[in-house]
């Protein structure tokens, strides 16, 4: 069975007679995606989480007892994935 697809007005689509609402924003393969298509909240979210990243180890990067090597690993390891 082929599912057909209408679009009553802008914002109203159908599948096979089922309907859908349109949301605002919803989470996608773990990126919100808006109906604006607009990233600033998305950047923001990111900026947080990678803050809130690098104020759990912070005590540990700045205390002077790891190597300069083994900071700039666990920045590029722990903290940057999260950010980016």
């Amino acid at each position: 069975m082929l599912a057909t697809i209408t679009v009553e007005h802008r914002n109203n689509v159908k599948i096979t007679k089922t309907p859908f609402e349109k949301e605002e924003q919803f989470r996608y393969l773990g990126t919100t995606l808006t109906d604006q298509n607009s990233i600033h909240k998305e950047i923001k979210r990111r900026l947080k989480s990678g803050k809130a990243c690098y104020h759990s180890v912070q005590n540990l990067l700045s205390s002077g007892l790891l190597p300069k090597k083994i900071n700039i690993k666990i920045h590029r390891t722990a903290i940057f994935p999260v950010a980016l």
